[in-house]
Formats: structure tokens, C-alpha cells, sequence
């Protein structure tokens, strides 16, 4: 099936600064805060993001924006500092009007944000879902790490524009040790397209500095914490200590050792299984589904279940069996499924009454 046009909008940020930003697919609203290296555009049918999309668009009413700096927002900005990413996300908020409460999703740079709006307004947010996220920036955790930071740093801003991608590839690799040839390549070019080496310089230095060690502790609504047990970009730890910081938090490690999930591993559906079943969007799918049934669709449905007959469900409901095989064909087409039995375990798990 063909997807929608992506429909751009754009909004100002109280200091003035254009961000953009987009909404699509249907269900529960769904918020992701900005992180890291995004494209509005390029994301939709990147090999390393589409994936991403493809599932929050399937499943939520999802929004999204660029961060100042990157993608379709303003690329020349003076102020990229960790201050500025939560009233960027406020302005989003306030301006996309979201169905309230809704889900809020920190990725990796998008935690501090997530984390601040969260503790800010908790009765807007049902379920706050943090993956690969960071609330000590690389400047303030490892030494090493930090001497290793600052040196991609410097090659970044002298090598990322450059038509050989050897200096981006340093920097890609580390986000997707596994990721195939062309997946590493489509990553090169979306770094040079999202933005400029000196901006990426900028604003890796921005990173670096990022503290929100305080905020989690004032969290205090539903939160799923998502942590790639061997992540080379963000450690695990990081992941531990936002959830060991946030009451009642769930935590649970992936295996992989790339920083953005690729479509691939299990790591990825273990990913998709997890959010449905936390945010409870699942349960919601299955109860939309069993909606699209007519009122004798249902009776009919309940007489499967039961273990009825054609000729039995004609006689219990009054109505001749060649209607009863015309309902059977209209529910096995709208519960997606091919048989009797299929529609009888569809309708077990999904606790369905008539």
C-alpha cells in the first residue's frame, strides 16, 4: 500500500529558531523528542530508519521533528545547547496539539527532553518509553571515552564534507557495527545531507556537555527503559541508571551491538513487542479490529468460538445457512485470517465477547 504524502509544517521556537515538523499514521497519539542526526524526508525510506517509521506509523499517530541544526529545520542556529532541547519539544507539543495523554519516546539525544517533559507534565503523558538514551553526556562519564569523542569531533569538522566518506565512516560505524555495506553507505549520505561538518561538530560538542542526572527522579509516570546490552555509542549503563532513577521503571536489555536497531535482528522485534504490550497499543489494534464486526457478525463469531457448526449456528441464530457462511466470509476477511480455527484463536487471545 501506497503511503501518505509527508506533510510538512514548520514552527518558531521562542528564541526564534524554525523547527520541522510532521505527523502521520493512525492510532494512540505517539511523541518522539528530536535526537540525533534526523531527516524528515531521507528518514521515511533510509535503510537504517524506514523500518523505524514504517512501525510507528503503523501503530500510533506519530510525531515527529528535526532538531535545530538538522534535517528540515534551521541550519544556522547560535544556540545548540542540551538547554534548548526541551522547549523545543514544548513548542512541538503546543503547537502539533496531540490527543492527551499520550506516549512520549526518548531516543538516545531525545532522553533529556523526554525525561524533562515527562517530569513537567506528567497528566499529558500516559507512557514514557526511553531506547538508547544518555542523561550524562560523553564528556562526563569516561575519560577515554572523552579523549576518543573529542578527536571525531575534530575529524568530523575537517573531513565530513568531503566526497570520500572515510571520515564519516568512522563516525557511522560505531552506530551500526553489524549493519550491511549498503546500510553504512545510505548512513554516510544521510550524514552529509542532514548537515554541515561544522554544525555536526557543534553539535556533538552539545552532546558531550548534556546533563540531566537530575530530572529522572522526578518522573513519575509509566516508564520503559530500552538499552542495546552492547551498544558502542551509548553505553547500557547509562540505560540502568535512568531507569534505577525512575520509580516502578522497567528495563529491558537488547541484544545487539548497534546504537539504531536494524529490521534484521531479533533485537528489533523483541523492540516492537515490548513497546505494544507496555503501551498497551496492541490490545488496542485487536479491539479496533473486532469493531469493524457487525452486530450479527459478532453472534456469529461467538458461535465459532463456541464450537458450533454451520448448521448449528443457523438454527441457534434463526437465520439460514447460506448466511451464516456469507458472515463467516466477511469475518474471516476483516479478522485477516483464513480458517476456523485461525478465527478462534485470534478471538481467544484477543479476549474476545460477543
Amino acid at each position: 500500500m501506497k503511503r501518505a504524502a509527508n506533510r510538512i509544517r514548520f514552527v518558531h521556537t521562542r528564541d526564534n529558531v524554525r523547527l520541522a515538523w510532521t505527523v502521520s499514521g493512525q492510532g494512540p497519539a505517539l511523541v518522539k523528542a528530536a535526537n540525533w542526526l534526523t531527516h524528515l524526508e531521507y528518514d521515511r525510506e533510509s535503510l537504517v530508519w524506514s523500518h523505524w517509521q514504517q512501525f510507528l506509523e503503523d501503530h500510533f499517530r506519530y510525531y515527529r521533528y528535526d532538531e535545530r541544526g538538522i534535517g528540515m529545520s534551521q541550519r544556522q542556529v547560535e544556540d545548540l545547547s542540551p538547554s534548548t532541547w526541551f522547549p523545543d519539544l514544548e513548542t512541538v507539543t503546543e503547537t502539533s496539539k496531540p490527543d492527551k495523554p499520550f506516549i512520549l519516546l526518548g531516543i538516545s539525544q531525545g532522553t533529556g527532553a523526554a525525561l524533562s517533559y515527562a517530569a513537567k507534565y506528567p497528566e499529558d503523558v500516559s507512557h514514557l518509553v526511553i531506547y538508547g538514551g544518555y542523561i550524562q553526556g560523553w564528556a562526563l562519564r569516561d575519560p577515554l571515552e572523552q579523549r576518543r569523542r573529542e578527536a571525531i569531533r575534530e575529524l568530523v569538522e575537517l573531513g565530513w564534507g568531503q566526497p570520500d566518506p572515510i571520515f564519516r565512516r568512522l563516525y557511522t560505524s560505531m552506530f551500526l557495527p553489524d549493519g550491511t555495506e549498503d546500510q553504512l553507505s545510505w548512513f554516510d549520505e544521510a550524514c552529509a545531507k542532514s548537515t554541515s561538518p561544522k554544525m555536526a561538530a557543534r553539535l556533538m560538542g552539545e552532546q558531550g556537555s548534556a546533563d540531566f542526572t537530575n530530572i529522572p527522579a522526578h518522573v513519575e509516570v509509566p516508564t520503559l527503559v530500552m538499552h542495546c546490552v552492547d551498544d558502542g555509542v551509548i553505553p547500557s549503563s547509562q540505560g540502568a541508571m535512568i531507569a534505577a532513577s525512575i520509580r516502578n521503571a522497567e528495563f529491558v536489555q537488547l541484544e545487539s551491538r548497534n546504537h539504531i536497531l536494524l529490521p534484521d535482528e531479533p533485537a528489533w522485534d523483541t523492540f516492537k513487542s515490548v513497546v505494544l504490550e507496555f503501551t498497551g497499543a496492541e490490545a488496542a489494534i485487536k479491539d479496533a479490529l473486532f469493531a469493524t464486526l457487525s452486530k450479527r457478525e459478532r453472534e456469529v463469531l461467538a458461535q465459532i468460538t463456541a464450537g458450533l457448526n454451520n448448521s448449528e449456528i443457523s438454527t441457534r441464530l434463526f437465520i439460514s445457512e447460506k448466511t451464516v457462511k456469507n458472515h463467516i466470509t466477511n469475518i474471516f476477511e476483516k479478522l485477516g485470517v483464513s480458517n476456523r480455527s485461525q478465527a478462534i484463536i485470534k478471538a481467544r487471545d484477543s479476549g474476545f465477547q460477543s
